[in-house]
């Protein structure tokens, strides 16, 4: 069977990480009783998204992975559905602290952590305050009978991100996500590049791709939600608006996915030879 369905959840965050993770297990559950096999929450779920200002009593809240709470509460709830959960949290490693995820399987157990790679800085994200860039390199892990990629927020502007997943043999791209309102310009909506970037990645790496964002308003900095599923096409196939708090889902025939990268040649195509310039600095 080459048929695989995955979700992503969308739905606002408080200042409880109990509240938090309790509102994201009830949207898994309903995922999963929809016959999702992989199902994405958005980007550090476990409470308000902190990055909006910088304040060194937050640190507190990171933790390893093995004891972070969030990610413990997905392992058993994974376990008892037999899903795989993408998990964002706030890691702790020593002094180092990093945006992570953690990769849980349907027997619970963590498959790995990816470290977000980029990092953006700037007002009302100011992650670099928190988080080093990530030091394992992109990953892609078996799940559900496919090779998932997973990518963390401002990895999502990145082709090269999505490209080096794909050349990883990655089936299905996903993004969890935390973004909204631009506080240095309130004329700025970036929804819609923020969809046309993965929808890019999408079509030009022939790949599902899926996307989980946050809504809600939190210390006036607003999250616009639009969490999607675009097939390989670039077509969407299931989205949820602004305000939505629910499931979406979407069923991928990988199989299918793969005669249409092969018939487009574009890895076939490449010309890594000519390319030497992306890996340089500036």
């Amino acid at each position: 069977m080459t048929n695989i369905t995955v979700a992503a959840l969308q739905l606002g965050f408080g200042p409880s990480l109990e509240a938090n993770v309790a509102n994201v297990s009830r949207l898994v559950r309903e995922a999963a009783g929809r016959g999702a096999q992989v199902i994405l929450p958005p980007e550090l779920f476990e409470g308000e998204y902190f990055c909006r200002v910088e304040d060194e009593a937050l640190f507190a809240s990171a933790k390893p992975v093995g004891e972070h709470r969030a990610v413990r509460a997905m392992q058993a709830l994974a376990a008892e559905l037999g899903v795989t959960i993408p998990t964002s949290f706030f890691e702790a490693d020593g002094p180092h602290y990093y945006n992570s995820l953690a990769m849980i399987g349907p027997d619970g157990a963590v498959q790995g952590v990816y470290r977000k790679s980029h990092i953006p800085d700037g007002p009302g994200y100011e992650e670099k305050f928190y988080f080093r860039p990530g030091n394992t390199g992109f990953k892609v892990w078996p799940g559900a009978g496919t090779a998932l990629g997973v990518g963390i927020c401002w990895d999502q502007w990145y082709p090269e991100t999505a490209r080096a997943m794909m050349l990883m043999g990655a089936e299905i791209l996903f993004f969890p996500t935390a973004i909204g309102a631009e506080p240095h310009d309130e004329e700025l909506d970036t929804a819609r590049l923020w969809r046309r970037a993965m929808v890019g990645h999408a079509v030009s790496n022939v790949v599902p791709v899926v996307a989980a964002n946050r809504i809600g308003t939190e210390h006036g900095q607003r999250f616009y939600g639009t969490s999607f599923i675009a097939d390989e096409r670039g077509d969407i196939v299931a989205e949820l608006g602004r305000d939505e708090e629910g499931v979406i889902t979407a069923t991928v025939d990988v199989a299918r996915v793969r005669r249409h990268r092969a018939a487009f040649g574009f890895f076939r195509d490449r010309r890594p030879d000519l390319y030497g310039r992306l890996v340089q600095d500036i």
